[in-house]
């Protein structure tokens, strides 16, 4: 993963426009590409160590495979490789600024070294950095030895007239000599000695370097490419860590969400039935004694079931509304918006329904942004529209109100990415201050 971000990238490109020298000209003279120039320099010594040590120890260990040491050997050969895969990555985040995480550790099931060299063995990072030691070695070689040859000779072509001196004070010649067929009356040379020759020594040396300064950058992109993708995690580790974290959030939700009925239950419709309970026990004693002060608490009693019943339904429509299972999106995103504060326009189009989870998740995030338009947002209108696009379902809401919302403003928007995040969302947030807002959820399908 590259550490480059965003805003480091908007502040480059904004120094790069305020600059008076194009970049295309300053590229020699930047600390990155020397940085990137002495990683190309150091590539040669480290990958003939690594790559002689690979070979060597690899061979042998194939060698005695028909003994028991083979094994060992061999394990021993793939460990030494990762750790050398350890000091390429941390070369590559010094002088490229790649920086490349960790790949996955050696796991053992049990303690031991046959348990270890087995886990060596079958780790894919492993043999990963055994291909980077064989692969590396000979493009650190070509690299090595074009770089170093056409940046010196630019370098040199672009400073001749502060050295051209040294040929007739020390070399008893006028300077370079490009051309000699002999020697004697009849020898015919070619010096760069005049002032237009050093001239165009100096400006062939300029377009020399501007070029190599861009064949520095395009050889580093390719080490960027072999570090990421031989040293790095492989794309099915990285994988397994994203979806234990989404399990992780899902678990944690859904924790929350069972937190939230128990104590709306509690509170709410547990705390009125047993009101309710004690009411009609004193409704019954006083049945035979006042008939009507009896009849008046079961009126009372009557109107606390409807109360009851109302927040029941508010809780099981907050778990999982009926009206999305019979009729969809459609209809009940209309139901919710008409219980918005403001009018909200709503438009899907879908010519079929997602699964029912993604259905649910779709509803609920709908839910929440409107609960913030109405608490937060001092909106006139609001609209809803659900599409579908590449096989995803799309979400917006928009609405006109203030604006300035992101993710740390505490309107329950970052929760929200975490929960679309777990199933592979993305919730995009447009709302610069004085509006409009505009929320963008992308959803899987998942028939």
């Amino acid at each position: 993963m590259a550490s480059d971000s965003r805003p480091e990238r908007r502040d480059r490109l904004e120094h790069d426009r305020n600059h008076l020298i194009p970049s295309a000209l300053r590229t020699p003279f930047e600390r990155r590409t020397w940085r990137e120039f002495g990683y190309h320099m150091l590539s040669l010594p480290i990958s003939t160590i690594l790559f002689v040590f690979a070979i060597t120890t690899v061979s042998l260990g194939a060698g005695l495979l028909v003994t028991f040491v083979g094994i060992p050997v061999l394990a021993a050969a793939l460990a030494g490789c990762r750790s050398f895969g350890a000091l390429e990555r941390a070369r590559a985040r010094v002088l490229l600024r790649h920086d490349v995480e960790r790949p996955e550790p050696v796991r053992p099931r049990t303690n031991g070294v046959m348990s270890w060299i087995g886990a060596i063995l079958k780790s894919g990072t492993s043999w990963r950095s055994l291909l980077y030691a064989v692969l590396h070695f000979p493009w650190a070689v070509i690299s090595f030895s074009i770089l170093l040859t056409l940046w010196s000779v630019g370098w040199s072509l672009l400073s001749y007239p502060l050295w051209q001196w040294v040929f007739p004070t020390y070399g008893d010649a006028p300077g370079i000599q490009l051309y000699g067929d002999g020697s004697g009356s009849q020898a015919r040379t070619l010096y760069l000695d005049t002032p237009l020759e050093i001239a165009m020594a100096s400006a062939t040396g300029f377009v020399l370097v501007l070029v190599t300064a861009w064949m520095i950058r395009g050889f580093s992109y390719v080490d960027r490419v072999m570090v990421s993708g031989l040293l790095g995690p492989s794309s099915l580790a990285t994988r397994v860590v994203e979806l234990e974290s989404d399990r992780g959030v899902v678990v944690d939700t859904a924790a929350a969400d069972l937190r939230r009925i128990e104590r709306d239950l509690h509170d709410g419709a547990q705390a009125r039935l047993v009101a309710l309970a004690m009411d009609l026990g004193l409704a019954k004693e006083k049945l035979l004694e006042d008939p009507d002060a009896a009849a008046v608490m079961v009126g009372e009693a009557h109107g606390e079931v409807k109360i009851a019943l109302q927040e029941l339904r508010d809780l099981a429509r907050g778990i999982h509304p009926a009206v999305l299972t019979d009729r969809g999106l459609d209809a009940a995103l209309s139901s919710v918006a008409s219980r918005c504060t403001v009018p909200v326009t709503v438009t899907v189009d879908l010519h079929e329904r997602p699964a029912a989870a993604i259905e649910g998740i779709a509803y609920f995030t709908v839910s929440e942004l409107l609960q913030n338009v109405s608490k937060h947002a001092q909106a006139r209108r609001a609209s809803v529209d659900v599409w579908v696009s590449q096989g995803r379902l799309m979400l917006q809401v928009t609405d006109d109100g203030r604006g300035g919302v992101d993710l740390s403003s505490g309107s329950g928007l970052a929760g929200l990415a975490e929960r679309l995040d777990a199933v592979d969302g993305i919730l995009a947030i447009d709302s610069p201050l004085g509006g409009p807002t505009t929320v963008t959820a992308e959803l899987p399908w998942r028939h």
